[in-house]
């Protein structure tokens, strides 16, 4: 499947479901920064979809450049960042992460759900996010560890690699990038509908030591 496909496809997705006011940013997110009381830098927001977490992190103070294949998702990101009055602090641009990756150095790289259809050699990509950090950085993967009933993807054989499996796709060195976090918790995840679900999610946290 070509780019344009994939293209074509997130366009489509995102053009399909109303434009929300204000994204809610994802749990994992949320929890991540607060829980480790990281301080305001500079972000990186991998697949931004809707925008919720670009946004979120904005509001407390990060400076985050949010990427996505679906130039639907950057424009109304760019839109409602200016709404919000976080447009100088949300850079939203069209990146298709299999062919290029973002410039610059970050204090955290979040990649939530990055998974699609279409060809993306996702271990290179994200050892490319841990290579953008700086010293002391985050590299924060959260997966699908289930199907929810929302999903696009509902293939009854579909597996979900664990975190440790993840991790050692990206084979990162042990001397400069610590593992902090590899679970799979549970949570009650609320659909575009508005519908509610149980769902699993592989978490999966870095920091970059040296």
């Amino acid at each position: 499947m070509s780019t344009t496909d994939a293209v074509t496809f997130w366009d489509d997705v995102h053009a399909g479901r109303p434009a929300a006011e204000r994204p809610r940013p994802n749990a994992r997110l949320t929890e991540t920064v607060t829980g480790l009381g990281l301080p305001p830098g500079e972000a990186l927001d991998l697949g931004c979809g809707e925008g919720g977490d670009a946004l979120w992190l904005a509001g407390q103070g990060w400076r985050v450049t949010a990427v996505d294949i679906s130039a639907v998702a950057v424009e109304r990101l760019t839109a409602l960042a200016r709404v919000h009055a976080l447009g100088d602090r949300v850079l939203a641009a069209r990146h298709d992460l299999q062919e290029s990756f973002p410039s610059g150095d970050f204090d955290l790289v979040c990649a939530h759900y990055l998974h699609t259809p279409f060809g993306l050699d996702r271990s290179t990509v994200l050892r490319s996010a841990a290579h953008a950090l700086r010293p002391g950085g985050r590299l924060l993967v959260v997966d699908h560890g289930s199907t929810a009933p929302w999903s696009w993807n509902q293939d009854p054989g579909l597996r979900y690699p664990s975190p440790r499996e993840v991790a050692d796709g990206i084979a990162l060195n042990p001397h400069t990038w610590t593992i902090e976090r590899a679970e799979a918790p549970r949570r009650i995840a609320t659909g575009p509908d508005g519908s509610t679900a149980e769902v699993t999610d592989h978490v999966l946290l870095f920091r970059r030591t040296a």
